[in-house]
């Protein structure tokens, strides 16, 4: 959050806090001013409507940007305390920011903010009956563990999310590990955050659908830079570096720290958006390494010339490679030129065009469905 707020105007911050937060008056004894009473946003309604509130007096223009269908809406002015009702949505998990007179920021009333390098994202959740798979259900649970760690091959520390399957801690057998990639501006802690990635692997193991297994979800962003503005050459770069920290770092820590399978046929890989890149572009460079491979709504703008250097021989040792992408997404034809460049070298691939757009609605979905794929040979 203190990135964010510095990038604002100081005049304009003190508005915005003045406004949200009860007046402090010597006056104890008064009587309250009007726009000193809590504000409720977002107010989840039972017909799966949602009331949105922003106190800010002296805004000429207060709009409200999510993950729902409709774009960016406008909020009405009721004496500085702006309000909009949506929807009903659909049950699930949402984005959103506000915009005041152009300038974005989370909603104040809201705790629940998305992990992100500069957080600009509120989050907010529709359930659904019966819960959705992405929901917290009454099963057995793993866990999630945050750790800190020295990359030798970038010289800093860095961070990684990992979860372990329910009952990891009371057995001693070896899982086999999902490699999985945010997206660009998000961070290690979005997949368990927002992509609900440890939910969706406990509820499909309760509905034995999925063999047990461990996820590892790591910093993408190896270097440092202004994420608003990638260049094609920073790109490249950033995934070079990372894929280095993976291999070098990430890897043996994960394998010299819990109890996983060490060989090609129990790793997976996969990521969304820039996630998405780094893992189709990681997996097929280091088939050796990965047996799945897999992404979502994926940055990979140079696969015509990339798919020929990496299957030369159009052969393919691979037991999946699987992605997918929404038709309204801006990276649909990225997703296409890779299928073609595929279909091309007759390389065995599963290309899903699926409703939906850039979104996390769309990414949660995805890993429900590509988990059940995996290492679903006894072996």
């Amino acid at each position: 959050m203190k990135l964010f707020l510095f990038t604002m105007p100081l005049a304009f911050l003190l508005t915005v806090a003045s406004a949200q937060s009860p007046t402090n008056s010597a006056a104890t004894n008064a009587t309250p001013r009007r726009d000193s009473a809590p504000i409720v946003s977002p107010e989840v309604h039972s017909d799966r409507s949602v009331t949105l509130r922003l106190r800010a007096p002296g805004a000429k223009e207060v709009k409200v940007s999510g993950e729902w269908p409709g774009g960016s809406q406008a909020l009405t002015n009721n004496e500085g305390l702006w309000v909009i009702t949506l929807g009903p949505l659909e049950p699930d998990i949402y984005g959103y920011s506000f915009s005041i007179d152009g300038v974005t920021l989370v909603d104040p009333a809201n705790p629940w903010v998305k992990p992100m390098r500069a957080a600009r994202t509120s989050v907010l959740e529709i359930p659904g009956e019966p819960p959705r798979l992405w929901e917290l259900q009454p099963v057995q649970h793993g866990t999630v563990h945050h750790q800190v760690y020295f990359s030798k091959s970038l010289g800093r520390n860095r961070s990684v999310h990992i979860y372990t399957p329910p009952g990891y801690e009371k057995k001693s057998e070896k899982h086999p590990v999902l490699y999985l990639f945010h997206g660009s501006g998000d961070n290690d802690a979005t997949w368990s955050s927002v992509g609900r990635a440890n939910c969706i692997a406990d509820n499909l193991l309760a509905q034995g659908k999925i063999r047990p297994m461990i996820l590892v979800m790591p910093d993408g962003h190896a270097l440092t830079g202004n994420p608003t503005q990638p260049s094609t050459n920073l790109i490249s770069q950033n995934v070079e570096a990372f894929g280095d920290d993976l291999l070098q770092e990430v890897m043996p820590l994960v394998e010299s720290t819990y109890r996983v399978k060490t060989d090609r046929d129990h790793r997976a890989i996969i990521g969304l958006s820039m996630g998405g890149g780094q893992s189709l572009r990681i997996g097929l460079q280091h088939r050796e390494l990965f047996g799945w491979v897999g992404g979502m709504s994926s940055y990979l703008p140079d696969a015509s010339r990339l798919v020929p250097e990496l299957f030369p021989d159009s052969k393919s040792n691979l037991k999946l490679l699987w992605f997918a992408c929404g038709k309204d997404d801006r990276l649909i034809d990225n997703a296409r030129q890779l299928a073609a460049a595929l279909k091309e070298k007759h390389i065995p691939h599963t290309f899903e065009e699926t409703a939906g757009n850039h979104s996390w609605p769309v990414w949660r979905r995805y890993l429900g469905e590509f988990m059940p794929m995996l290492f679903t040979e006894k072996q």
